[in-house]
């Protein structure tokens, strides 16, 4: 079978234009369908990627064709002997690592959001290309991308081969005349392309992500053996998030995330960036190719339901942290530090005493991705929660000696990791039972399918980890050791950044009692005027119990409150090293490395 063709040309850079001929040279002679996602793996949200159409057209030998739409993101052409060429212009200004974009600095897609799959066609190869474009702003543009050059220039424009549509999905695109810093990892060349302005230590850049991929490819057996891998990392001025791919990752970072040349300390913000490559990396062994099967069958037209999510993002996001330890960026207190953050953020979510991780693993598709103002209240997060759990699996392996995480994680990729074999529900559950030979039955029913709180001072007291559960001190406190007196009183509400809106509320807390809702503004308190310039210094001074007056505008209306203080919660972790000896200082040691 002749592969499929697409040519993706940057058709109008101002209008954030690009144009996708898609050419089948045998097509169905009963009308040949075309499908385009409707979401992309590793990201679960029905982001319905058609409605970025903006102006599609078939013909065949230079005549044109009829189409029919038969649903949002499928249509069928009338009967064709081919060769059949199906035109269209696609709408390109999401600046998110999940759909595309183009502008004159620069462009960036995933082909999913632009190349419709030729149903019935998947045994056959499709072939990618980029032709020069003629626009002067993109004069010394290059490309960037893990994808096998078929027939390319010096900069990558030409040809890209994949052996099926699959393929070609698991594949960004990356254009513009960026930076890229070269690395070798096992003898496998590395690069990060940094997109935007922004000054950055390319030298500490690349000895830091070499160092975390190759502890994490060592966890492994140094497999897979692939020809390349690229971070295309996109600098914004205040993004953060990623997305994984099997050779490749999509970034974005905050510019003042970077390293500044000469700077030897490790910023909070260097370290999240560093957590991010560590999380999209090990995403490489657990969902790209350790692969739920929900997902793996999936043909990307429904959600593809999961109650193992936490299986993937919540493990992957606990080894993100743990390989900054093991590769030496951080030391064992800042990564008790990272932990600590980890539990506050569920201590200060409501939502985890009402949902279960299994289920908002399942319930992803409508929750997690589309959050609003009662979330909080009502969710949990499958990446914090499913994190700690993580986390407490490996330490009771650990303390029963029958192994630990990393075990399990190696049998799943023995058994999964390879082509055509994705892994059933409950996999990492079942290799756990397995690899130690312990009844984990009652510590999954509890962890995933209950919502009881979580025994982490208990498993961290066994491997000379101290932990305490104290109010925040002030509303900076992330977690972990922080300076600072505790807040007098709390108000049990969260406003918008840099804004008096209310962003959300804390169930039953004192701004839900006193009547106030989310998207009210606060204009003062007690007569005070009230601003982002001086909230955090006003509400330091309030006592709980002392009864104060609100001033807001809710729908242009103004309101006055009485509000009651209350007692700030003890709803922040601190975990620290505590003094020890023995068996407890061995299993930290092989733990922490301390």
């Amino acid at each position: 079978m002749s592969p499929i063709r697409y040519r993706i040309e940057l058709l109008d850079l101002n209008a954030h234009l690009y144009a996708v001929r898609t050419q089948i040279a045998e097509p169905d002679r009963a009308g040949q369908v075309f499908t385009l996602p409707t979401w992309i793996r590793g990201s679960y949200l029905i982001r319905d990627f058609a409605k970025h159409i903006v102006r599609l057209r078939a013909e065949c030998r230079g005549q044109p064709l009829a189409c029919t739409r038969l649903d949002t993101r499928s249509l069928r052409c009338a009967p064709c002997g081919g060769p059949l060429e199906l035109y269209g212009e696609v709408y390109a200004f999401d600046p998110s690592v999940r759909k595309t974009y183009l502008d004159a600095e620069r462009g960036f897609f995933n082909p999913g959001s632009l190349c419709y799959r030729a149903v019935g066609a998947d045994g056959a190869g499709c072939e990618l290309e980029l032709p020069v474009p003629t626009a002067p702003a993109c004069t010394g543009w290059r490309v960037y991308t893990a994808a096998d050059p078929a027939r390319c220039d010096v900069r990558g424009w030409g040809s890209y081969r994949f052996a099926d549509y699959a393929a070609l999905l698991d594949h960004p695109f990356a254009l513009g005349a960026q930076r890229r810093i070269d690395f070798a990892v096992d003898g496998i060349p590395h690069a990060l392309v940094l997109a935007g302005d922004g000054a950055a230590d390319e030298t500490r850049l690349a000895t830091d992500l070499q160092a975390i991929c190759s502890a994490q490819r060592a966890l492994f057996d140094h497999r897979p053996q692939h020809r390349r891998y690229v971070f295309l990392c996109q600098l914004t001025a205040s993004g953060h998030g990623g997305l994984e791919h099997r050779n490749s990752a999509a970034l974005v970072a905050a510019r003042d995330a970077m390293p500044r040349p000469g700077e030897p300390a490790t910023r909070n913000g260097y370290r999240g960036f560093l957590g991010l490559v560590s999380h999209e990396y090990f995403h490489q062994w657990n969902v790209k190719r350790i692969t739920p099967r929900a997902f793996a069958e999936s043909d990307l037209g429904r959600p593809a339901y999961s109650r193992d999510l936490w299986a993937y993002e919540g493990v992957t996001s606990y080894y993100g942290d743990l390989f900054l330890l093991r590769s030496g960026r951080i030391d064992a207190p800042v990564y008790l530090d990272l932990l600590a953050q980890t539990a506050t953020r569920l201590q200060r979510s409501p939502g985890h005493a009402i949902q279960t991780l299994a289920d908002a693993s399942f319930e992803a598709w409508i929750k997690y991705y589309q959050p609003d103002e009662d979330s909080p209240n009502s969710t949990v997060s499958y990446y914090v929660k499913g994190a700690l759990v993580a986390l407490l699996l490996d330490l009771r392996l650990r303390r029963a000696g029958r192994g630990d995480l990393d075990t399990v994680m190696r049998a799943l990729w023995a058994r999964y990791g390879g082509p055509e074999k994705p892994a059933p529900e409950g996999a990492l559950e079942a290799a756990a039972a397995e690899c130690s030979g312990l009844d984990l039955s009652e510590f999954f029913d509890s962890t995933l399918r209950s919502t009881a709180p979580l025994p982490l001072a208990e498993a961290l007291s066994g491997f000379g980890v101290a932990a305490e559960l104290r109010p925040a001190r002030g509303e900076d406190d992330p977690g972990g050791r922080h300076a600072g007196a505790p807040a007098a009183a709390d108000l049990g509400l969260r406003l918008r950044p840099r804004q008096t809106v209310i962003a959300h509320l804390t169930r039953g807390g004192p701004a839900e009692v006193a009547g106030l809702a989310a998207g009210d503004q606060i204009l003062a308190i007690d007569g005070e005027r009230i601003g982002a310039d001086n909230w955090l210094r006003r509400v330091q001074v309030l006592k709980h119990g002392e009864p104060v007056q609100v001033t807001l505008f809710r729908d242009n209306r103004l309101r006055s409150q009485t509000l009651v203080p209350r007692q700030p919660p003890a709803d922040t972790w601190t975990f620290t090293l505590a003094t020890v000896d023995g068996e407890t200082a061995q299993r930290r040691i092989d733990w922490l490395g301390v």
